[in-house]
């Protein structure tokens, strides 16, 4: 039996222990049965929990414990951060932290990226003003006349955005796509100031109940949280940034008490937020400070964030009800469509014991968002946006094409631990736009053999 008792959370393990973070964690191992507790001689090993429960749980007399009173010396997360009393982080190398644990592949095999993830500016064209070639000129053309008539032709719109949409127009689509903005131009200014002032007469009804004791818990795992998300750019490490997004998630929450906050969520507003602050300014916005925009741009930006991060909930919020059972059924898919594309890949992890839910959970949780960089994160969601139902199905076989792009890695390992540490540590850091282009044409290939097929996927 597995007992976390950091008392973090009321589900049985801590939330930041979770499987679906992919945590590295500090186990300490007791012999319970075979001597009193108080005489035992703590092993402290690194592994990933997943890894861990596999193990654990064939042995009944060994319990998985967090320190009752702190996190300090109990996870070193896969971003080289670790968690300390006081829920603030402190860089630290993997070395420094356990400098007598082996690191086991981690010198061959490459944790979360470290180069920018936003930038890469001739490639993505996600920030900055490159010079464009002939055709991404022509591409844009293409973009603003449709989006110049009195009432956008969204199918167009659809069109020409699933292969990526330009930066210059990326805002204005994704919020037509998104259904936020209506068609019609003249009805498009009068929409945003009736939703933006929406969104803050939400915030002064109920954030000030953040402190209540009802919604202490919500509150308190979203603070947790935050700085967790994307910790490598500095966009986010600002407090006016951090604020901003607590205030958006603790909204959502409380208009969504079917599902409340769950750990993940907070990861599916950074690619809006950051789309939105393209909106108004020219330089790379990894390092950009947010306090040089005007107080009424700022506020335009965390209002749009919201509503349309609440589009794309709207279509995938039994994700997050009790027992998640939205990405219950879809890693279950998600193992029966692979097993008909790639029985070999299948079978290799069935002999070695890998379960999809170990890691694929995060897969459907964070839409990919773990496990590539954010500039190809905006690039996927370009396509999400243009394809009916890009969230809640088509994220099924890009999932599924984003498994055997990895083959030939999954087939060359030989045991459970090795093909764990692959699997939720995929070498994406170098990914591009072309990356994720020939990822989305086998997703769609692969949906168009399929989608019609009996027995893979139940909506």
């Amino acid at each position: 039996m597995l007992i976390c008792k950091c008392g973090n959370n009321s589900r049985g393990w801590c939330l930041c222990c979770a499987v679906g973070n992919a945590c590295l964690l500090s186990v300490v191992v007791q012999e319970i049965r075979k001597q009193p507790v108080a005489a035992l001689t703590p092993v402290v090993i690194s592994m990933d929990e997943t890894l861990a429960e596999q193990i654990l749980s064939r042995v009944c007399s060994i319990h998985l414990c967090c320190s009752v009173h702190t996190h300090t010396h109990t996870h070193t997360h896969t971003h080289r951060y670790r968690c300390t009393r006081t829920h603030t982080h402190t860089y630290l190398s993997p070395l420094s932290v356990y400098p007598d644990v082996s690191l086991h592949r981690q010198q061959s095999l490459p944790h979360r990226p470290t180069i920018p993830m936003v930038a890469r500016i001739a490639d993505q064209n996600t920030s900055g003003t490159p010079a464009m070639t002939e055709r991404e000129a022509s591409r844009l053309d293409k973009f603003r006349q449709v989006l110049a008539g009195p009432n956008t032709d969204l199918e167009e719109l659809r069109k020409l955005s699933w292969s990526g949409i330009p930066r210059q127009v990326r805002p204005i689509t994704w919020k037509l796509l998104s259904g936020y903005l209506p068609a019609n131009t003249e009805r498009r200014e009068s929409t945003l100031q009736r939703k933006r002032q929406e969104y803050f007469g939400f915030i002064e009804q109920y954030y000030d109940s953040r402190n209540d004791e009802h919604h202490q818990d919500t509150y308190r795992q979203i603070h947790i949280d935050i700085p967790r998300t994307n910790p490598l750019i500095p966009l986010f490490q600002q407090a006016s940034v951090q604020e901003i997004f607590e205030r958006i998630l603790f909204i959502w929450a409380i208009r969504h008490p079917a599902s409340g906050y769950v750990q993940g969520i907070n990861d599916l507003v950074t690619p809006f937020f950051v789309v939105y602050v393209f909106e108004y300014i020219k330089e790379e916005v990894e390092n950009f400070d947010v306090s040089s925009l005007q107080e009424e741009t700022l506020r335009n930006i965390e209002a749009d964030s919201f509503w349309c991060m609440s589009k794309l909930l709207d279509g995938i919020q039994d994700n997050y009800t009790f027992a998640q059972p939205g990405i219950q059924r879809k890693v279950k898919a998600l193992e029966e469509l692979v097993s008909r594309i790639d029985e070999t890949v299948h079978v290799h992890m069935q002999q070695y014991e890998v379960e999809y839910l170990q890691f694929a959970f995060r897969w459907m949780n964070n839409l990919l968002m773990r496990e590539l960089p954010l500039r190809c994160t905006i690039r996927l969601w370009d396509t999400y946006q243009a394809e009916p139902e890009g969230f809640s199905h088509f994220h099924l076989y890009v999932c599924a094409a984003f498994l055997v792009r990895w083959r030939k890695e999954i087939l060359d390992e030989r045991d459970f631990q090795g093909l764990m540490i692959l699997l939720q540590n995929l070498p994406t850091m170098h990914w591009g736009n072309e990356e994720v282009s020939v990822l989305l044409a086998e997703a769609y290939r692969l949906k168009f053999a399929f989608a019609d097929a009996p027995n893979h996927y139940k909506r």
